[in-house]
């Protein structure tokens, strides 16, 4: 959880988060809105694949990013968890109302 927390405490790496929330991009799509150099760049997807937050699949030349929301929304409960929250994922509150 501390691997995904570190990967959200960058500016940069939440943006990136944002923008594949509509869907996978490849990594020069997701570069160019950010006036920082391609290596840059790459050192922030490093750390967002480590967290296990993006998923990378080659294709031809290109990189594709995907985001692994899962990863995200298991560290946030995991955390509110922690705080005593007691929040339920919401695809389980789905999986009970169908079973009622």
């Amino acid at each position: 959880m501390s691997g995904v927390f570190k990967a959200l405490a960058d500016p940069t790496r939440r943006r990136v988060l944002q923008l594949l929330k509509d869907g996978p991009m490849s990594a020069g799509d997701l570069a160019d809105p950010f006036a920082v150099s391609k290596a840059t760049m790459s050192a922030h997807f490093a750390v967002l694949r480590e967290a296990g937050l993006i998923a990378a699949e080659k294709q031809g030349k290109s990189v594709i990013y995907a985001l692994r929301i899962s990863v995200l929304e298991d560290a946030l409960l995991g955390f509110a968890d922690g705080l005593g929250l007691g929040l339920i994922r919401a695809t389980d509150t789905q999986a009970q109302a169908g079973e009622t």
